[in-house]
Order: C-alpha cells, then sequence, then structure tokens
C-alpha cells in the first residue's frame, strides 16, 4: 500500500508541480510587467526579477542584468513614450508579454512581443519581436 502510495505520489507530481510553476511564473511576470511596462522602475523590476547572467537575444543589447538596465532604463525615463500592456501569456517556464510602444502620443507606434524564459521564479532569457503599426492594411483586423 506505502509503495503504491508513493508510486502516486511521484506519478502526479509534475503536473501538480507544473499547474504550480505556470501559476507562480503567471504572478511573477504579470508583477514584473507592472514594474517594468508601466510603473517604468527599470532597476527595480529587473533587480527583483531578473538574474545577474540574463542571457539576451536582442542583437541590440549585451548579456547581463546590468546591461539590460544601462539601455532600457533611459528609454523607460522618457514620460513622452508609452508601453501600453496588451496581454500577458505564460505556458510553463514561458511567458508573452505583448505590448503596444509609441514613442510619441501621435505615432501608431509598434506591436512588441517580449518572451521571456523563466527559471526557479526568476526570468533568465529575452526575446523580441518588434512590427511597426502600418498606416493602412490589407485586412481590417487590428493588430492588438
Amino acid at each position: 500500500m506505502k509503495r503504491a502510495l508513493a508510486f502516486l505520489v511521484l506519478a502526479l507530481a509534475p503536473f501538480t508541480a507544473a499547474s504550480g510553476k505556470a501559476g507562480d511564473n503567471r504572478a511573477i511576470v504579470t508583477d514584473f510587467a507592472r514594474l517594468f511596462y508601466t510603473e517604468r522602475d527599470v532597476k527595480g523590476a529587473f533587480e527583483k526579477y531578473v538574474v545577474p547572467e540574463y542571457i539576451q537575444h536582442n542583437p541590440g543589447l549585451a548579456d547581463g542584468r546590468d546591461a539590460a538596465v544601462a539601455a532600457l532604463a533611459p528609454m523607460f525615463a522618457d514620460r513622452i513614450k508609452s508601453f501600453q500592456i496588451k496581454r500577458i501569456i505564460v505556458d510553463g517556464d514561458m511567458a508573452v508579454i505583448h505590448v503596444h510602444v509609441r514613442p510619441t502620443p501621435d505615432s501608431r507606434g509598434a506591436s512588441v512581443f517580449d518572451m521571456y524564459r523563466l527559471k526557479n521564479g526568476k526570468i533568465v532569457e529575452h526575446w523580441d519581436a518588434i512590427q511597426p503599426v502600418p498606416a493602412e492594411s490589407k485586412n481590417p483586423h487590428p493588430m492588438f
């Protein structure tokens, strides 16, 4: 009986850990997004949620948490720019934050997808894709 119970606990562990992890990762990414994009506390968001050896896949930025903060803090300090979070998607250790970025209030801006990988409750890796919002579209579907 003990052996069967132990087997059942071990067999179900990946499912309970995965669902708990996804919930934890959703909370982590949601708070990171709030601090980073909404409050524009780049340093605070990165110190709280990003590992020092952060891996960066954007070719315009160097690896490392400090390099990201140094590059991003001036951009987020500019109050003319706006960063509107449209959606947050979390799947296991991967998360995507879809943001409408506008350099000026009258610009169309860009659709930005920031993708993060988490490990042990911290962001360890980043990718992004940036698509300018066009003046005209061949279809009636909004980008956001």
